[in-house]
């Protein structure tokens, strides 16, 4: 492991750092690995590079590389944007980047990781995100966490030629210890 900061049982958290930085231009600028994102114009290095850096200036946002424990293999990112000390809250965002790795469940597990680590080392109340519908693995490794389905914005997201729900789920902290062992 390399500059582990969380470490789950297959999976650990680390710092992202300038060496991810091509790895995750192909990530950002593969059209199916965003089409669930949100993301309609490509990322060039420069502004990766700018977005990396303005990541660990800032205390209002939290972003960290999910690497596969067997191989070492960093396969996609997590973290929380919008940090509200004040109203202990936060928005929770993943991508996992590598498709030969998607539904083996590292999803799941890292977010499990990082809002445990929301909950009890930031002490945040909530933790909220949002989900096109057009995404339904996502929202079923959402729901595996804890996230609860809060409301919907309808036909809020075009893309392909139709428009999707954005499904808005949230966990507070209440629910999520007394969800734990």
């Amino acid at each position: 492991m390399k500059n582990p900061f969380l470490i789950g049982e297959r999976v650990y958290l680390r710092p992202l750092d300038e060496a991810d930085l091509d790895r995750c231009l192909g990530w950002i600028n593969d059209p199916e690995v965003i089409s669930t994102l949100g993301r309609r114009f490509p990322m060039s290095a420069t502004l990766e590079r700018e977005w990396l850096t303005g990541q660990y200036k800032s205390e209002k946002a939290l972003s960290l590389a999910i690497v596969v424990k067997d191989g070492d293999q960093h396969i996609g990112n997590c973290g929380f944007n919008d940090i509200d000390y004040a109203n202990r809250k936060a928005v929770f965002g993943i991508l996992i980047g590598e498709k030969d790795q998607w539904g083996k469940g590292y999803g799941p597990e890292a977010a499990r990781l990082i809002v445990d680590y929301g909950f009890n080392q930031l002490n945040l109340h909530r933790i909220s995100l949002t989900v096109y519908s057009n995404n339904p693995r996502a929202i079923r490794a959402y729901e595996k966490v804890g996230f609860v389905h809060e409301g919907t914005l309808r036909e809020s997201y075009f893309r392909d030629g139709r428009y999707y729900d954005t499904l808005v789920m949230a966990i507070v902290d209440r629910d999520w210890n007394n969800d734990q062992p």
